[in-house]
C-alpha cells in the first residue's frame, strides 16, 4: 500500500488515538482510511465542493455544498468547546 505522510492537529491525533485505544478500530490507518472513504462518498454525493469546479462553476451551483477546510474548522470549533 502506498505511504503518504501528513500533518494533523494534536486534537486531531489525540482523537485517532481514543478511536484506536476504545477498539473502535484496529489502527490509526484504518481511521484514516475510514475518514478519507466517509470523505470521498460526502464529496460524491456533492455535500463537499470541488474547488477547482467550484471556481469554474458561473452559475454558483456548487457554492452551497462545504469545503473540506469548513469541515475542519466545523469540527475543530466543536471539539473545542467538549473540552
Amino acid at each position: 500500500m502506498p505511504m503518504v505522510t501528513v500533518s494533523i492537529s494534536p486534537l486531531q491525533a489525540a482523537g485517532i488515538r481514543a478511536a484506536v485505544d476504545t477498539g473502535a478500530y484496529a489502527s490509526s490507518s484504518e481511521v484514516v482510511r475510514e475518514a478519507l472513504r466517509m470523505w470521498d462518498a460526502a464529496r460524491k454525493r456533492g455535500e463537499i465542493c470541488d474547488v477547482p469546479r467550484a471556481a469554474n462553476d458561473p452559475d454558483g451551483a456548487v457554492k452551497s455544498s462545504q469545503c473540506v477546510a469548513d469541515m475542519f474548522a466545523d469540527y475543530e470549533a466543536e471539539a473545542g468547546r467538549h473540552n
